[in-house]
């Protein structure tokens, strides 16, 4: 593959870009804001989204899907999770059936559960469709930092494909092929990380965010193995990598948000002051939600949902947990 379309330009997609510039691939990258689009073609930057970094010289940025996916032999979707279904019904009529599709947002839909790829599946039927996760801060990516990332596509040979085109040395696709696993990993980890941001706030201590962390794997497996994900893939760099990562760094905007949060501010203040998505947020009730379809207990997540849609203090959401009954430690 020698051209490559990259479709959003937050801080994940321009990163993104950047590595397949690197690679030597001819970059194109859609992007809803003119500013952004302006950015990155006259000075080879987005202070928008990634303030402070140098892109490599070559992506080409346009506002126009048509223009953006033009010859792409590969499309990276990479907008908020709750607009892709928006933003695949706008690419439909431009993108070839047999270019692969590579969705590279975390989360779940919030009004039908579904996973992304489920949304892009009703969107861009019959398209060849892979996932890329694993645990990315896209600054450092941005910056040539090393990483390791999941490219999860049910046709092994099209994954390996994509990471052949997408990998390097300091960006590393591992492959496999459970599609829901890679996603569940991906959208859980950013409620688990408002909950134990929610910790730091508070001055809840050490013990109490690795608690956190733990059983929130616990949940993350129980909701995963319910959806029909496999164990190896939830302990793997996109499920247990993704959780470890967004959960201990307060570089994570879903982190951050839960820090703000334990300090006792309001959810809609703090949105309010930021220009990029918190996916957990939104994320928080679109989980819930499929684990009371599934009929998989969530305690942790039940709470950061409360917390977020349903005006439950912080005080409260802790006292749900730390009063709940005592049980045996499994992951089932």
């Amino acid at each position: 593959m020698d051209r490559v379309a990259i479709i959003g330009g937050g801080a994940w997609g321009t990163a993104l870009a950047a590595v397949a510039r690197r690679n030597g691939l001819e970059t194109s990258l859609w992007a809803r804001e003119p500013e952004v689009v302006a950015a990155i073609n006259d000075s080879a930057s987005n202070p928008l989204f990634l303030p402070g970094i140098t892109l490599p010289e070559g992506i080409q940025a346009t506002t126009n899907f048509t223009e953006a996916i033009a010859g792409a032999e590969t499309v990276f979707l990479v907008p908020p999770a709750q607009h892709l279904r928006d933003v695949a019904r706008a690419l439909a009529p431009a993108l070839r059936r047999e270019t692969p599709v590579v969705i590279c947002a975390k989360g779940i839909e919030q009004d039908t559960c579904a996973l992304l790829s489920e949304v892009a599946a009703e969107e861009l039927p019959g398209a060849h469709l892979a996932v890329l996760s694993g645990p990315t801060f896209a600054g450092e990516v941005a910056r040539g930092l090393p990483a390791a990332v999941t490219v999860a596509c049910h046709d092994l040979a099209l994954g390996r494909r994509i990471a052949a085109t997408i990998g390097s040395p300091t960006f590393r696709p591992y492959v496999l092929d459970d599609v829901v696993g890679a996603q569940i990993g991906g959208a859980v980890k950013n409620v688990l990380a408002i909950a134990t941001g929610v910790t730091t706030g508070r001055g809840l201590g050490d013990n109490a965010r690795a608690a956190l962390i733990t059983r929130g794997l616990a949940e993350t497996v129980r909701l995963g193995r319910a959806k029909g994900a496999r164990l190896d893939t939830l302990m793997g760099l996109s499920g247990l990598g993704d959780l470890t990562l967004t959960c201990t760094s307060t570089q994570s905007r879903n982190t951050s948000f839960g820090i703000e949060l334990g300090k006792g501010r309001a959810p809609a203040d703090i949105l309010q002051e930021r220009r990029a998505v918190t996916e957990g947020f939104a994320s928080a009730a679109a989980v819930v939600d499929l684990a009371g379809r599934l009929g998989v207990e969530m305690p942790i997540c039940e709470a950061v949902n409360g917390v977020c849609h349903h005006g439950v203090s912080i005080d409260d959401a802790i006292r749900s947990l730390l009063t709940r009954a005592f049980r045996d430690e499994h992951f089932d």
